[in-house]
């Protein structure tokens, strides 16, 4: 009876769907990353002068020509916003959320924007917090995180100099820069003409890696 049971249920694996994803803007980094995964956490971490911010003004500008509001809270704030309008962003559809260097403020500002909806890209950048600060963030915090953006059709990025998001984040791609170009003749007046960054996949553990470029503002 039970032997008939069993072999009359059909037992299939159901995979989970894969996410719709954001483009980030740079065809270097969608060509081998297909975008930054909506509905789910994503950690962009390395050291300052990684790429990092580049990568984060980017997505925003691609987020916000799509005609979407983006949110960025500023955990230290370090925003300057004469470069991200460089960089392309509008800022009259992006919410700035200065939060004084208080890690805590910066969750729970996040929480609230991702309960809130409305908002295609959540940034929440802690890269000039401490690293020991973020460490003591609890792992009920970013699985919270991860429950409220589920789901949902927003891209939820998380900046930071060590990946933190650990099992909550989707997808976690690590920022390093690769080389400085300048412009002129050795020996005389250098000019910065632009910097060279690597953006490496983490988590999937899968290889894949991009190489980016900033110019330099004139």
């Amino acid at each position: 009876m039970d032997t008939a049971l069993l072999q009359s249920i059909d037992f299939k694996l159901h995979n989970r769907p894969v996410p719709d994803s954001l483009p980030s803007g740079i065809a270097s980094f969608d060509a081998v990353f297909g975008g930054i995964p909506r509905g789910c956490v994503t950690d962009i971490f390395g050291p300052a002068s990684s790429g990092r911010t580049s990568l984060l003004f980017s997505l925003i500008s691609e987020g916000i020509a799509r005609e979407e509001f983006c949110a960025l809270v500023d955990a230290s704030d370090t925003f300057d916003p004469v470069s991200a309008v460089a960089a392309g962003v509008a800022l009259s559809r992006l919410l700035w959320i200065r939060c004084g260097g208080n890690a805590e403020h910066a969750l729970k500002a996040t929480d609230l924007l991702l309960q809130a909806g409305g908002f295609g890209l959540v940034a929440m950048d802690l890269g000039d917090i401490a690293p020991e600060t973020v460490r003591r963030i609890s792992l009920a915090s970013w699985y919270r995180l991860r429950r409220a953006v589920e789901n949902t059709p927003t891209t939820l990025v998380v900046v930071e100099r060590a990946p933190h998001a650990r099992a909550c984040a989707q997808l976690a791609v690590e920022c390093a820069r690769s080389r400085v170009n300048w412009r002129g003749a050795p020996g005389c007046s250098l000019l910065l003409r632009c910097v060279e960054f690597t953006a490496e996949r983490r988590k999937p553990w899968r290889p894949a890696c991009a190489a980016m470029e900033s110019v330099a503002l004139r």
